[in-house]
């Protein structure tokens, strides 16, 4: 688990500083939001198009080869991009976009992999930690991130941070190469005829839909995020707008050291009894703080602290939703149910995203300038300066993800999921079976 952990927590870093250097060339541009929202959405559409596939290939393989997928793709992305900046003028920034667009759907082997792999490398009772620790390196990469892709980008230009991410990505596979997984093997039946991938990636999604607390809590979290990247989308370009590059990587890297102490806690803690309920609590915090704090804070400092709390909730919500899948959910379907969940619950970043960049430019912007449309009444709130629009549509998301949580926390089927949805066996569960997982029969089997 250790040399895991640390490959994928130095392979997370080095990304980070590369995004970060590329969110500084696509805003140098011509310092719009949309360039800097279209830049996520590359990142963001291929990643959760894709997830449904990589789930149901990381089904048919050693989840170590599942892994090295990951971090190869990574690594022929990065070196290419290292040789055109070196060998070929320089790297221009249009050229970021597609390269952005091949980690993407690297990225959508990295998670599902990852977390179908944690099973395999500590026991059944130490899920929430290693989720912890897991989620803690996510973030760490966010403290170590911006800062030292700030400082790169200034002194060496991009050329140094491509450089190091590539190193990153190379250690990261020396360490899935090196580390042994108890029970990792290729599934039986690999050698018979399969169903089409299109057909296995279908049944992740089914399977989802068969179980209805599971079913329910991801379609809660698809419109949690709907409603709530809405106004994340603009948080970087609002920084910018408003203080600039050093104060965005004070932000960025307060969301780094919330998600570390949240990392830390929960492996420490190992997550709340009632999971459930758990998750929707944090979702609750999340709204009034990396939201409607946010939005009403007045300078770097208030950034900070709001950012800081809503990545330290979010580090414990997403470790207790990993940790019900891996229990509630045979080891041979995680792949493909990973896989759907990203699906289902990331499929709306990429809608909010491609929206919100536009909106903030030509409407919420203009519209706080001028203390027209919804400013009339939210305007004394926000002021009528540069950023202040976009502090209005974040203000807006954050109310609209507080009502979707309250939402999912009267749900009794999402709130009593570890009672409603027993723990699976041992035992391989029969691929399709209704009752796979011991628990729920069909969908009617609990109403919220």
């Amino acid at each position: 688990m250790l040399l895991v952990w640390s490959g994928q927590a130095v392979s997370l870093v080095g990304s980070a500083v590369l995004r970060f250097a590329f969110i500084i060339e696509v805003w140098s541009s011509g310092e719009q939001a949309t360039a800097v929202t279209a830049l996520s959405l590359c990142a963001l559409l291929p990643q959760a198009l894709f997830s449904p596939f990589a789930g149901a290939i990381i089904d048919r393989i050693r989840k170590r080869s599942a892994l090295q997928i990951a971090d190869i793709g990574g690594l022929l992305t990065v070196g290419a991009l290292t040789l055109v900046h070196f060998f070929g003028g320089g790297l221009e920034p249009w050229q970021v976009y597609p390269a952005t667009v091949l980690l993407g759907v690297s990225a959508a082997f990295q998670l599902p992999a990852l977390t179908a792999a944690v099973p395999l490398l500590v026991r059944k009772d130490q899920l929430g930690r290693a989720n912890g620790l897991l989620a803690g390196a996510r973030s760490a990469a966010g403290i170590c991130g911006p800062a030292l892709g700030g400082v790169m980008v200034a002194l060496s230009g991009i050329g140094a941070v491509l450089v190091i991410d590539l190193a990153s990505y190379a250690f990261a596979l020396i360490g899935v190469r090196i580390v042994r997984m108890r029970g990792d093997k290729v599934p039986e039946g690999a050698g018979a005829p399969r169903t089409k991938i299109t057909a296995e990636a279908v049944d992740g999604l089914r399977y989802l839909f068969r179980h209805a607390s599971l079913r329910d809590m991801t379609v809660n979290f698809c419109t949690v995020n709907l409603v709530m990247v809405f106004g994340f989308a603009v948080i970087q370009p609002m920084v910018l707008l408003k203080s600039g590059n050093g104060a965005l990587a004070a932000v960025n890297s307060a969301i780094g050291v919330g998600g570390v102490v949240g990392g830390l806690l929960m492996a420490a803690w190992g997550g709340p009894k009632n999971r459930g309920r758990g998750m929707m609590l944090g979702i609750v915090g999340m709204c009034l703080t990396a939201q409607l704090a946010m939005s009403l804070a007045g300078g770097v400092a208030g950034w900070c602290a709001a950012m800081l709390l809503g990545s330290l909730l979010m580090t414990l919500v997403n470790a207790s939703m990993q940790a019900i899948v891996q229990t509630k959910v045979p080891h041979e379907w995680q792949g493909r149910v990973f896989g759907a969940v990203m699906f289902l619950s990331q499929i709306s970043v990429p809608v909010a995203t491609a929206v919100s960049g536009p909106l903030a430019d030509h409407v919420f912007e203009p519209q706080a300038a001028d203390g027209a449309g919804v400013f009339v009444l939210i305007g004394p709130l926000f002021g009528d300066g540069p950023g202040s629009g976009m502090a209005g549509m974040l203000f807006l998301a954050g109310v609209a993800g507080l009502a979707v949580a309250l939402w999912g926390l009267a749900s009794r089927s999402i709130r009593d999921i570890d009672v409603l949805l027993p723990d699976i066996d041992d035992t391989p569960a029969e691929p399709g079976g209704p009752t796979a997982e011991g628990g729920e029969k069909d969908d009617d089997a609990v109403r919220a």
